[in-house]
């Protein structure tokens, strides 16, 4: 979801937890992969075919 730019609202509501629950999980994404930004997190989504470009 967040490679389909939805906000971190938007993804809480989709899978019922908290905002807060999204930017936890997302921050420790990042912290695990060693990424540094939501972009790096995209590109890194893309290049191992979690996501694709329609």
């Amino acid at each position: 979801m967040i490679a389909m730019g939805r906000s971190t609202k938007h993804i809480a509501r989709a899978l019922n937890i908290s905002v807060k629950t999204v930017e936890t999980h997302r921050a420790q994404l990042m912290d695990r992969l060693g990424i540094h930004d939501v972009a790096g997190l995209v590109r890194y989504a893309i290049k191992t075919g979690l996501v694709t470009i329609d």
